[in-house]
């Protein structure tokens, strides 16, 4: 898909690529189903920052999205498909013959007036959540719950999709989009097809006022600070930090593998993930 672009009347206009909110269909969220988020700044509870560069964006409503799709054997109609500020896709809102109001997250290809269903019965159809045991292998598939009935946590991101490799005994076998092989419980619940806006990844900001909007600060060079204030600080200069590259809390950079090895889910990974090489 071809982002639409912008005059360079201004250095920021230049590389500016907006979304394409073709596919948008509602401007207003559904007011039952939002709340009011308030900013941390990047602070916990006790008032300290934990997560650096963080603050100061636009306020936000945060979309309850139903992760879970455990409303079985009644058909829901896609009324809208909106933009969601709290994540890369689209989201759509289904309305069940029951009366209630759901979001979910906005497959590709989804439209509005188009029908949508979970359960081990459900169609083959895009939009569709039904439990791996009950979906072809080669399918592609997206929202993945790790534990079943706890809610999709894996593929939610922008244009993500897994496949369903193969089914052995009570696990199923998925490749997820690093690359990655893993083995989930076959019980588990997924939504067919792929997720929404899959250009997201050609946009771009353009200048750093729209990156601050978002609640991002800059970031500073840990050697252009002082020793107190970072690992590679200090020096007499422009000095390159006289050790090797390290975050603020003198986590290793540069290749240093933080995974435990003896984690417990390392067992259920097959295959790890495709490691990109630089240069």
């Amino acid at each position: 898909m071809k982002e639409k672009g912008s005059r360079p009347v201004t250095p920021s206009r230049r590389y500016y690529r907006p979304p394409n909110f073709s596919s948008i269909t509602r401007r207003k969220s559904e007011k039952s189903l939002t709340k009011y988020l308030p900013g941390t700044g990047g602070r916990n509870s006790e008032g300290r920052i934990t997560s650096a560069h963080r603050g100061g964006r636009v306020r936000r409503k945060y979309r309850t999205i139903d992760f879970k799709r455990n409303k079985h054997l009644i058909e829901a109609k896609i009324n809208s498909i909106e933009y969601d500020p709290n994540r890369s896709a689209w989201i759509a809102l289904v309305f069940y013959k029951d009366g209630e109001k759901r979001y979910i997250l906005a497959p590709h290809g989804l439209k509005v007036g188009d029908l949508i269903e979970s359960g081990p019965n459900a169609p083959l159809i895009t939009g569709n959540a039904l439990p791996l045991s009950n979906i072809p292998l080669g399918t592609m598939i997206h929202n993945i719950e790790l534990e079943p009935g706890r809610g999709g946590v894996l593929v939610r991101s922008a244009g993500a999709a897994a496949q369903l490799l193969a089914k052995e005994g009570k696990y199923a076998h998925i490749r997820m989009p690093s690359g990655e092989v893993r083995l989930i419980l076959s019980s588990a619940y997924a939504t067919l097809g792929r997720v929404s806006n899959i250009a997201h990844d050609v946009i771009m900001d353009g200048k750093a006022g729209r990156s601050r909007l978002k609640g991002r600060r800059p970031r500073v060079r840990g050697v252009a600070k002082n020793p107190v204030d970072h690992p590679m600080g200090g020096g007499e200069g422009r000095s390159s930090g006289g050790r090797h590259p390290t975050s603020k809390t003198g986590v290793l950079a540069k290749g240093y593998k933080t995974r435990n090895p003896k984690k417990q889910s390392s067992k259920y990974i097959i295959k790890r993930r495709k490691i990109r090489r630089r240069g």
